[in-house]
């Protein structure tokens, strides 16, 4: 028969030790963080749920009240039977409204490049040619406008009316092509100026004939007054024009300049007087 051996029993009243060094690293988490929580639980008092017995409830009313509001209120306006119309057809882009800046809302006359103080100058500079005047007369013909020389023409074509609306539009023609054949001929006598420099050289200097075909309204009836003046108008406008363009190239050409610019005005006077 084999040997029966023996082997001793623990009793339950023996005590054991486990040592959290030898446990795997799951089990070690796991303790670590039931004692973190519950040293969070010492630390902070949650406040009791409503439900229980003694916790403070909360009570109130909202009072619903009707607010009227406005169209215009987020920027919409009340839509006509025409607006709904063409929204419904499609085109509802016809009737949007661009936001306008402040910046492109500019005076007219600043949108038209109107000058006002630059014309006077200018006007100035053309009745007043003589250089001891202390005017810088050199302006109209470095800086040209249109407005300016348009203007005197236009008065100067008023006055020349005297019924016959014909001689407004041959007072246009011959402006314009008059600055034409004098800037063509400048070019040939090698001065550096341009068309609209003669535009506004030769229209401004029509204010000397306007001023004398105002005066000549009153003294008419004096025939050799009458036709000083109007010699006295030529000259004065045709040497205001030819001062003013006759650059350096042209100093030493003047008179040939000043001769053609001469019979322009000889040309702008006839028209006033029907000869």
């Amino acid at each position: 028969m084999a040997d029966l051996t023996t082997y001793p029993t623990t009793s339950p009243s023996d005590s054991f030790s486990v040592d959290l060094d030898s446990e795997s690293g799951s089990q070690r988490d796991h303790y670590q963080s039931q004692a973190n929580k519950k040293q969070q639980d010492q630390l902070f008092d949650f406040m009791p749920d409503r439900d229980r017995a003694g916790s403070p409830g909360v009570k109130g009313t909202i009072d619903a009240r009707t607010v009227p509001i406005s169209d215009d209120a987020y920027g919409i306006r009340n839509q006509g039977v025409a607006s709904k119309f063409l929204e419904s057809k499609g085109f509802g882009w016809l009737l949007e409204e661009e936001d306008v800046e402040e910046e492109d809302q500019r005076p007219l006359l600043e949108e038209l490049d109107i000058d006002l103080k630059d014309i006077y100058y200018k006007l100035r500079c053309v009745l007043l040619p003589l250089p001891q005047f202390g005017l810088n007369h050199h302006v109209v013909r470095e800086s040209p406008d249109f407005w300016g020389p348009l203007l005197v023409i236009l008065l100067y074509a008023i006055v020349s009316l005297y019924g016959q609306f014909r001689v407004v539009s041959w007072i246009l023609t011959i402006w314009l092509c008059g600055s034409l054949m004098i800037f063509l001929l400048a070019r040939v006598l090698g001065g550096e100026v341009t068309y609209s420099q003669c535009l506004g050289v030769i229209g401004y200097s029509v204010l000397p004939l306007f001023l004398i075909a105002c005066v000549l309204t009153v003294l008419s009836s004096f025939h050799y007054i009458s036709t000083a003046l109007k010699f006295l108008g030529v000259i004065w406008a045709a040497y205001s024009a030819g001062s003013i363009l006759c650059v350096e190239e042209l100093q030493h050409k003047r008179p040939l300049l000043l001769y053609p610019i001469f019979l322009l005005y000889v040309y702008f006077l006839s028209l006033y007087t029907g000869v």
